[in-house]
């Protein structure tokens, strides 16, 4: 049987992320057994009697990937094999049903289960008890960011409180405390909300590494970006400052626009075979950059790495990456990350650099829902969508926070070879490329540059009835 995709291209980095291997072994579904062995990239079931639901869900859990499925969808899932691809796998256990599987830059992959299309799979398929570690936002339970008022101390404080400071940016005394555990925490909260040297007490939270981009299989695709480096006007260069991971050289005659990268989150571990998301989103910035410039800018990019060698990053980092960023000159700066968990001090960050005229520019998120995704859904925050043949993309967000669209697809180039960019986040580095050129084209500020792309990018969220 034809398994219908939503299109060749993800098609392609369906297959491609299935074969990667990234999977562990299932619990067993009741008296049924699933077994997904990850070094050898092969799949066993025993399932005589099982439910569509409860099988996504431990798909959902166990891989960390945001299920949808579409609604009023039903299946009794029977199947025994052995040692078969993932893919076999897929296509036997879900039958008759179309899937998709789309890998994302800002967090974990995609799986769409459907009868019709892939936009009708909008159903999230919830995760069972103990799996909320593969959600994109996450609690640190055992952290605190404390701000202080001007003249207190953060290491006395600390130490009576049995904490460790793990992290600092003195310039806005602002402090990220790690507690043994979260009872410690807690009671640390309740000591430090009543301390009159506290100006504020706020939870932290984790952001998953967005993965790799996949790559192009296509040969019919656009060259990289052809621009050259010209001098800065005498009333002052364009810099986009971009919070992402590290930085790689990009080629193509294209590092002169990188400025030195900021780092704030120890040195990080690249693999020097595969772009890293930092890298593909600055060339996506300088693609559009060039069109807006005819292939000659000024404008320069200033990366801040924010996940070093870690996994994952976390709101206070991003917080620390754009006061380094804003420190630097940058203005736009490009979010092209972010998760579910509302942080009243990154916000409060945000809205500082804000109110000094720092325009912000993020990744709305990438699930076909409608609910908030920070730092997106900060009204200082244009948050950017993806649009796929005038409409948004079946698996970019929706919610009444979003106030632009832009191509969620980018090509970019890595070691002279092309890599596919999907999602939000391609998009956010798209309207952020067109903003730096838009200022530097119309020598216009930052007001006239928020209307152009009103104007020309805006879209409409409707809500639901």
């Amino acid at each position: 049987m034809v398994r219908r995709l939503a299109s060749t291209s993800v098609s392609c980095r369906a297959a491609l992320w299935l074969a990667l291997g990234l999977f562990n072994v299932f619990p067993a579904l009741a008296a049924d057994s699933l077994n997904w062995q990850t070094n050898q990239n092969r799949v066993s079931a025993d399932i005589k009697s099982g439910k569509l639901l409860p099988l996504l869900e431990q798909i959902a859990s166990v891989t960390g990937w945001h299920v949808f499925v579409e609604p009023d969808t039903t299946r009794s899932v029977s199947a025994k094999f052995s040692n078969l691809t993932p893919g076999e796998a897929l296509h036997l256990l879900l039958g008759d049903l179309s899937f998709a599987l789309v890998p994302e830059t800002n967090g974990s992959s995609k799986l769409f289960v459907f009868r019709t299309v892939m936009k009708n799979a909008t159903q999230p398929v919830r995760l069972v008890s103990g799996a909320e570690s593969g959600r994109k936002g996450k609690l640190i339970p055992n952290e605190l960011i404390v701000r202080l008022k001007p003249g207190a101390k953060i290491d006395d404080l600390a130490r009576a409180l049995g904490a460790k400071v793990i992290g600092r940016i003195d310039s806005l005394k602002a402090y990220r405390l790690q507690f043994q555990d979260q009872a410690a925490a807690d009671t640390a909260r309740e000591q430090l909300t009543a301390n009159p040297d506290v100006a504020s007490v706020d939870s932290n939270y984790s952001i998953d590494r967005p993965p790799a981009p996949a790559g192009a299989q296509s040969s019919n695709l656009p060259p990289p970006p052809q621009l050259q480096l010209k001098p800065p006007p005498s009333d002052g260069r364009i810099i986009v400052g971009l919070v992402d991971t590290a930085m790689q050289p990009l080629g193509n005659g294209l590092d002169s626009f990188l400025l030195k990268q900021i780092s704030v989150a120890g040195d990080a571990q690249l693999d020097p075979n595969s772009p890293a998301h930092g890298p593909s989103m600055a060339e996506t910035i300088l693609r559009s950059l060039a069109a807006m410039t005819k292939g000659s800018s000024s404008v320069q990019i200033l990366p801040v790495d924010v996940y070093g060698p870690s996994a994952s990053t976390s709101t206070f980092d991003v917080a620390n990456g754009i006061a380094q960023a804003v420190n630097g000159g940058a203005n736009p700066i490009n979010l092209s990350l972010g998760s579910d968990g509302d942080s009243p001090f990154l916000h409060s960050v945000i809205q500082d650099a804000n109110s000094k005229g720092i325009v912000f520019i993020g990744a709305a998120g990438n699930q076909p829902v409608s609910t908030p995704f920070y730092p997106a859904a900060y009204p200082e925050v244009m948050a950017v969508t993806a649009i796929d043949q005038g409409q948004i993309a079946s698996y970019a967000n929706r919610g009444s926070f979003v106030s632009l669209g832009a191509p969620g697809t980018s090509v970019i180039y890595f070691n002279n070879q092309p890599y596919y960019v999907t999602g939000t986040s391609a998009s956010a580095a798209f309207i952020s490329g067109i903003a730096a050129g838009y200022m530097e084209s119309t020598h216009n500020g930052v007001s006239q540059m928020q209307a152009f792309l009103r104007s020309n990018f805006g879209v409409k969220i409707v809500p639901s009835p």
